[in-house]
């Protein structure tokens, strides 16, 4: 069978069946077309390769090195890590890295995100388009990558000790008053990390936390529920099980840990907006009050006011990591955070890490003496939709029926950085974000308002417009 790399190479990273597509050859074959187009041009002679706690993913991760191997780049297999984990020993080392996981899909995928040296991403504008060719080329026995007259050596280190050190260094928690602590690891690899991190587990001093683990065990086939906190229906084990503990927060982490969502002592989430706007008022308290940080269109407008307030410049970019990613590099920028509750820091060499975050807002809550809903409280000023997706068959229709009942209301602004947004400024204030999905044939909508009713009426209104058609 003919593996077409085309079908699961995405614009950021690699994401497929396994082993229909992900297998042995094709990722030797990605990996060899990896070390020629990004590691050797860059003048690395090695790379790190890590991985999440899926069935395939030990032997996908030794084909992808033994792929690297015979272009002559020696590799350091780390073993199991989060995403930031690979990132932080790409970061630290200065070396190119992959990381095998499918983050939170089904346990028939896997995938892998590669970064350049100092954990900078790799996307289809930036070498990844090139490596699919050359990759396809040798599966179709069209090309012969050169082989080196020495292969690289393949050896392994384990660097989760120093990934819970450097971390433990830039928010430091000795000092915060004890707090009871849930977490949902969802069987993915936050309960590799967070004992590591916030426990005893890398041989560090224990800190004031007292952690209470959910679904730590490592396990691919996501026996509980999806390891996906973005789906609410995936909080609600996390949620009870504050309650029941009488716990000061609780936290959950997606399948490789990049992400984490916070949920407050009442279990109700806590949006990853405020907490954008949280870590973001420490990162510029730290670095003397002034700084630029990154934010998506859809966070809520209270991010670059707060921001703004406290001495900082916000800096608005469209939905994706690749474009935060590329705006916290230009802009050097303190910080950036994303409604899908990834969150970049600029000592995480600009990329995003959910742990750090976390710390942070652990850090935030033991500081002082009022519980997590009254501490964010002053982050949450408005109202939102969340994100709706709906189904059309024309989306082009679907956005001009918006764009004209927006005309109709007059004194509406319009702007098309990602999608069409359109904002009212009020009284009430309320903007509206529509967005099509770049692989599936959806609009995503986004509404806040300055009280609930006005954004329960311009989302039913918006809402209903897009799936007109459908509804007929």
């Amino acid at each position: 069978m003919t593996v077409h790399l085309a079908d699961f190479v995405k614009a950021y990273d690699v994401r497929g069946v396994v082993p229909e597509q992900l297998n042995d050859d094709s990722v030797r074959a990605l990996g060899t077309a990896f070390a020629e187009v990004v590691v050797i041009p860059e003048g690395a002679d090695r790379i790190v390769v890590g991985r999440d706690m899926r069935p395939s993913s030990p032997e996908l991760a030794q084909a992808f090195a033994e792929g690297v191997a015979t272009a002559g780049v020696a590799v350091t297999l780390i073993g199991l890590c989060s995403t930031d984990g690979l990132y932080f020993a790409s970061g630290s080392l200065g070396v190119p890295g992959a990381m095998f996981t499918a983050s939170h899909n089904p346990a028939k995928y896997n995938g892998i995100k590669l970064c350049r040296s100092g954990a900078r991403p790799v996307s289809t504008d930036t070498g990844l388009a090139r490596i699919t060719q050359l990759a396809q080329a040798a599966l179709d026995g069209t090309r012969t990558a050169d082989t080196a007259p020495v292969p690289g050596a393949i050896d392994e280190s384990d660097i989760l000790g120093d990934y819970a050190r450097f971390l433990r260094d830039l928010v430091d928690l000795r000092g915060n008053r004890p707090l009871k602590v849930v977490v949902d690891a969802g069987n993915g690899m936050g309960g590799h990390t967070v004992p590591a991190v916030l426990g005893e587990g890398a041989g560090l001093p224990a800190l004031p936390l007292e952690v209470v683990p959910l679904y730590f065990e490592l396990d691919g086939t996501f026996p509980n529920h999806e390891a996906n906190p973005l789906d609410p229906a995936n909080l609600r084990d996390l949620q009870r099980a504050v309650v029941d503990h009488g716990a000061d927060i609780g936290l959950a982490f997606d399948g490789d840990a990049d992400r984490c969502f916070v949920v407050d002592e009442r279990g109700e989430p806590v949006s990853p907006s405020a907490v954008t706007a949280l870590v973001a008022t420490r990162e510029l308290r730290r670095v003397g009050g002034s700084g630029n940080v990154v934010y998506n269109l859809i966070s809520s407008r209270a991010v670059p006011q707060i921001i703004t307030e406290h001495g900082g410049h916000p800096i608005r970019t469209r939905v994706g990591h690749s474009y935060i990613k590329a705006e916290m590099a230009s802009h050097n920028a303190v910080f950036g955070g994303e409604h899908s509750a990834h969150y970049y820091f600029r000592d995480f060499w600009f990329a995003d890490t959910g742990m750090l975050a976390a710390m942070h807002v652990l850090a935030a809550l033991g500081e002082q003496d009022r519980p997590l809903s009254e501490l964010t409280a002053a982050y949450s000023r408005y109202v939102a939709s969340g994100e709706i997706n709906s189904t059309v068959a024309d989306a082009e229709a679907a956005r001009q029926r918006v764009r004209e009942w927006m005309k109709s209301r007059g004194g509406i602004d319009e702007d098309t950085l990602d999608g069409i947004t359109w904002t009212h400024e009020g009284p009430p204030m309320w903007w509206a974000n529509v967005r099509a999905s770049n692989t599936e044939p959806l609009l995503r909508l986004n509404v806040e308002a300055s009280d609930a009713a006005t954004m329960e009426r311009v989302r039913d209104v918006v809402l209903g417009l897009i799936r007109l058609e459908e509804s007929r």
